[in-house]
């Protein structure tokens, strides 16, 4: 295949259909008001490498924004012009590459271009082009996310890297696959580590990552360690590129909640630097991050003290998950620490019911505690890094995008029949995704055909699965025999019926054109 729009980057086996969170122009709210910003205003976002087109298909149908989007593999691209035909989303795809889509002259100004992972695989020539076109389209307080490798976390995993990535270009049989040539690189790789080298004791965290990487899928590990331009880079690196395009760092996307992640000699170090880039660069260190998720800005604007107030309070906040199903821990890079449940019990209380609440009205709700708004910021910037929470968005806009969202996920139910490649579904109410597995939506699909019982549910989903050879598991071991699936489909469909469809109907997931 000729590889020169590729530029080095893995275009043999598709990328996973993965769902990115931060993609969701709406999510940046939180963390930029979290950081004393001014939140812009969003109608016009760009997806750089948008790969099999999950995300950019879900933001376009669930959100009033309208999107283009470039990913130069083009099976990719088809998949993602397929969905976005379904929903009928103001979605614009294309398969050039970058060199190509960066030239044309019908693109809009964007208020928010979005890049996750492609950022780390790409040329240093294709980096220098998405920065000139930062440059030239981003408007004047747009935002920029780039998910990207960053050391000090990739330092020992680099020259494994190395290794794994010249026995696939090199030494594998080329007319093999490509997954069977990554098979044999991590076998290489463990043969190696069975004579006890002397990097491996020097960096006993090789051994494990190796071990996760046999359990990986092997189209993502394709695109995450073997492109042939593969580049983790330091904060400063990136703050540096990132100059010419005027654009300044803002927030992580997840928000920095220094207070778990780090040690409290490790704050007092961070609060007495004054240098910004100097200050992340530290803060990596203590972590030993790897991957960053930032939101880059062009002409940032701080907020004053009344404005950031009134920001705080106004701001629509939903739980996705039922408080029973989310953990009274985190683990982070200081062990597990527990969540004070004098905060989290209220304010989970508060809510519940799985409809939007502004941060004015959790306020309020958490008026006889100790805790104010910057506890609630805190405990809602968790909430949404682990996806138990969004931002949400107005009703009007619930209202208006409400159709093509059902039209995107009927389409992804059926879909759930064939296989299990899709695990999320629109929501409206926050103009992202909600996780959902296969059987959670076979269910779903189901009811929709035969609503009022969860007792059919059960024997029709057998009925697709029985024929695939899928077997359901109890205590990690396939059940044997028909009975044995009915009978465990069928407490999984009284449990998805009682706790999960009311759940789905509250976030507007329900896709009401099914029984229109």
């Amino acid at each position: 295949m000729d590889a020169h729009w590729t530029q080095g980057y893995v275009s043999e086996i598709t990328y996973p259909h993965a769902y990115i969170a931060e993609l969701n122009p709406l999510r940046l709210q939180l963390p930029f008001l979290a950081a004393g910003l001014a939140v812009p205003q969003i109608r016009t976002a760009c997806d750089l490498g948008f790969g099999q087109g999950l995300s950019v298909n879900i933001h376009a149908a669930a959100s009033g924004v309208q999107w283009h989007g470039n990913d130069f593999i083009a099976e990719q691209a088809a998949n993602a012009c397929r969905l976005a035909a379904e929903s009928g989303a103001d979605l614009h795809l294309t398969d050039e590459s970058f060199a190509d889509f960066f030239a044309r002259d019908d693109l809009p100004d964007f208020d928010f271009i979005g890049m996750h992972g492609v950022w780390s695989w790409v040329s240093a020539d294709n980096r220098a082009l998405i920065v000139d076109f930062i440059r030239r389209k981003l408007r004047v307080g747009g935002v920029v996310y780039v998910g990207y490798n960053t050391q000090p976390g990739w330092a020992a995993t680099v020259p494994l890297r190395e290794l794994m990535s010249y026995y696939v270009q090199h030494i594998a049989p080329q007319d093999q696959p490509l997954p069977n040539r990554i098979q044999g690189a991590l076998a290489f790789v463990e043969q190696l580590l069975s004579t006890d080298p002397a990097f491996a004791r020097a960096n006993p965290s090789i051994a494990p990552l190796v071990a996760s990487l046999r359990e990986q899928d092997p189209h993502y590990l394709a695109h995450e360690y073997f492109n042939s331009t593969w580049q983790p880079m330091s904060f400063a690196e990136m703050e540096q590129m990132l100059a010419p395009a005027k654009l300044g760092y803002a927030c992580s996307a997840h928000h920095d909640l220094d207070r778990l992640n780090l040690s409290a000699q490790q704050q007092a170090l961070l609060r007495g630097i004054t240098d910004p880039v100097l200050r992340e660069s530290a803060r990596d260190f203590c972590m030993n991050q790897q991957f960053r998720k930032d939101y880059w800005v062009k002409g940032a604007r701080r907020l004053n003290a009344v404005e950031h107030a009134a920001a705080l309070r106004a701001l629509k906040v939903v739980l996705l998950t039922p408080p029973v199903g989310i953990a009274h821990a985190v683990l982070t890079p200081q062990g597990e620490i527990g969540l004070d449940q004098a905060l989290y019990g209220p304010l989970l209380g508060a809510l519940a019911d799985h409809m939007p609440k502004t941060l004015g009205q959790l306020e309020q709700a958490l008026a006889g505690t100790s805790f104010g708004m910057a506890g609630i910021v805190e405990a809602m910037s968790l909430l949404c890094a682990n996806g138990d929470a969004a931002v949400a968005q107005d009703d009007a806009m619930v209202a208006a995008v409400k159709l093509q969202v059902d039209r995107l996920n009927m389409h992804l139910l059926a879909r759930s029949l064939e296989s299990s490649e899709i695990s999320h579904l629109a929501c409206p109410l926050t103009g992202g995704a909600v996780a959902l597995n296969r059987l959670e939506q076979m269910f779903l699909c189901a009811w929709l055909a035969a609503p009022g019982s969860a007792d059919s549910l059960a024997p029709q989903v057998w009925d697709v699965l029985k024929p695939q050879g899928k077997r359901l598991l109890h205590d990690g071991q396939p059940l044997l025999g028909d009975a044995a699936n009915l009978a465990e489909l069928g407490r999984l469909a009284q449990e998805f019926v009682a706790k999960h469809l009311p759940l789905l109907r509250t976030l507007r997931l329900y896709p009401e054109l099914a029984s229109a």
